[in-house]
């Protein structure tokens, strides 16, 4: 293996490194390091969160920087906020002993007028978001005519979170002799149009399959009972007192639900999601970094960009759709050569998606019992102890409260104080778990809603169909239209009817008294950078080869598969035909 001081990097970089304490390279910085460093063809790296891809691309373009230089040298565009600051935290790490270096991070939800002011000190490399970017340039406050380098960290996000038409502005803005640098988690169709349109010869490096899974995660799961998730998710939490770990969920409204639970129920837990402001997000975000939160309930979006690196659980309150996001939520664990646990909650539907994962990720999943009422108050009482045993007494400052603690306490015998003390640390524990059963349902158990209770449920709404112009090409699938209309609709949780997926749209029954709302919700919704088109059909209209469930669903999720109906093949019209 090659290392740091075997590359070829300038003294003072390997003095920065040094004092960060890297050893050796990554597998991603292994190949694109002295890549970088002896050639100028573009470059595509595949690689997942957590491997080190900012020193990949960061330390050959400080390597190679003019620090005499006024102009912007190096962009690097990303998807969020929390990871355009990551990364400039980092260049400033890593250029810390380059006299004259100077980075600076420009992102919406902050001060126009503060980062024109600091683009003015001519800083040799921005990080930006896309939009607040693309509004730079626009302005002519950030040029690019200098530019030699252009990076674009997190590819595949920026392009599923709608960014497309801003990184074809900004693209095509930049001078044609620039290096551009394309790393992402995976590489779809729309990623492969990008890089043909942009790159010229691109080198293509791929660690994704190498640094699937870090030695340092294990992988669990938990098969448990539709109603029985949220109790095994506090069993999980109970039995590691010391646990500091994301939680996983679909939506914003699951997200909001589970946080709020625990928080009542005295857990140190809050939520991220869309719906806070960025004063919100960011007080959040310092408490969970100082710890004073043990548990962030988040979606996949919201935690994009987070900087945590001592994690020791990352948990799946669901488990994604989409393999790669699995592996990007394992990846926030089990770094700095600490050991983490990725865990999941799953039905037994879901138990078909083990397997498949267990390949993916090279390694096994283990089957794990969901802990017991006893097991989890033995964990507790003994952490308890553990904690009395080990804390250092400052002498000096309870001399003087000593003789009166005494005083009040000289009646009791060393036994019933022992009893006491525990009562008092442990009592939450103990009065929860002694009016619960030892043991959760078995799976299995849970009374499945008859097709009776199901008919009487379709009588009480009155449905119609929509259009909405995505489908299976966009990898739709009924959860993730469920998740969909969750997070952009202001009602949660509307009825949703039968479903008719089709490869370049959808046919599905909504709700009527949301019909309003939800076409005022999705008017200005772009996915994958497509602006989405949600319609209302005839009175009269059915899909043809629907896709019908044996009853109404609610956009909660759940049913049974769709079956198919071949009798239906009247021709699609839309109101106003």
């Amino acid at each position: 293996m090659i290392r740091f001081d075997e590359m070829g990097l300038r003294e003072e970089i390997l003095a920065a490194i040094t004092d960060l304490g890297f050893v050796e390279p990554t597998p991603i910085q292994q190949k694109t390091i002295p890549h970088l460093l002896t050639r100028e063809e573009d470059l595509i790296a595949i690689a997942q969160t957590g491997t080190g891809k900012t020193a990949g691309f960061g330390l050959p373009v400080l390597q190679n920087i003019n620090t005499g230089d006024r102009d912007v040298q190096a962009l690097v565009l990303c998807p969020t906020r929390e990871l355009c600051l990551q990364i400039t935290r980092d260049l400033e790490s890593f250029g810390k002993h380059l006299k004259g270096f100077h980075v600076t991070a420009v992102y919406g939800g902050a001060s126009m007028e503060v980062q024109i002011r600091s683009l003015k000190k001519s800083p040799q490399v921005v990080v930006g978001t896309p939009g607040r970017t693309l509004d730079l340039i626009k302005r002519k406050v950030l040029k690019l005519s200098n530019l030699k380098w252009l990076v674009l960290d997190e590819a595949d996000e920026m392009l599923s979170m709608g960014f497309k038409d801003d990184l074809d502005a900004i693209l095509a803005t930049a001078p044609p002799q620039r290096q551009s640098l394309l790393f992402s988690a995976t590489m779809p169709k729309d990623i492969r149009m990008l890089a043909g349109k942009y790159m010229e010869g691109a080198v293509e490096l791929n660690v994704s399959k190498e640094h699937i899974s870090t030695e340092n995660v294990s992988h669990g799961y938990y098969l448990v009972g539709g109603r029985d998730r949220y109790l095994a998710l506090k069993r999980i939490a109970d039995m590691h007192p010391k646990i500091y770990a994301i939680i996983f969920c679909r939506t914003r409204s699951e997200t909001k639900d589970i946080a709020s639970k625990l928080s009542q129920e005295g857990y140190n837990a809050d939520a991220l999601h869309g719906d806070l402001s960025q004063a919100q997000r960011d007080h959040v975000m310092d408490r969970f970094r100082q710890r004073q939160l043990q548990l962030l309930v988040a979606t996949d979006v919201a935690a994009r960009g987070l900087d945590v690196t001592d994690l020791t659980h990352v948990i799946n309150y669901n488990l994604p759709d989409d393999d790669a996001v699995y592996i990007h939520r394992s990846g926030r664990t089990g770094r700095g050569g600490k050991r983490g646990w990725a865990l999941s909650i799953i039905h037994v539907r879901e138990k078909g998606r083990i397997k498949h994962l267990t390949k993916l990720i090279g390694k096994p999943m283990q089957q794990l019992q969901v802990p017991s009422a006893r097991e989890i108050c033995e964990k507790q009482l003994y952490n308890v102890l553990d904690k009395m045993e080990k804390v250092e007494v400052n002498e000096e400052q309870i001399a003087d409260f000593l003789p009166a603690i005494a005083s009040k306490w000289e009646w009791m015998s060393r036994e019933e104080l022992i009893k006491r003390f525990v009562w008092v640390e442990f009592s939450r524990f103990l009065s929860y778990y002694k009016d619960v059963p030892d043991k959760l349902h078995e799976v299995g158990n849970e009374r499945e809603v008859s097709r009776e209770d199901r008919k009487k449920k379709q009588g009480r709404f009155d449905f119609s169909w929509f259009y909405l112009n995505l489908g299976s090409k966009n990898k739709l699938n009924p959860a993730r239209l469920f998740a969909l209309l969750n997070q952009h609709m202001p009602t949660k949780n509307v009825e949703i009817g039968r479903i008719s997926i089709k490869k370049s749209h959808v046919f599905f029954e909504l709700d009527k008294t949301h019909k309003d709302e939800a076409e005022a919700a999705f008017r200005k919704v772009r996915f994958q950078g497509v602006p989405l088109r949600l319609e209302e059909l005839a009175a009269d209209f059915v899909p043809p080869d629907l896709h019908e469930s044996s009853g109404k669903r609610s956009s909660k999720g759940g049913g049974k598969k769709a079956g198919k109906r071949k009798d239906m093949k009247k021709k699609v019209h839309r109101k106003g035909q």
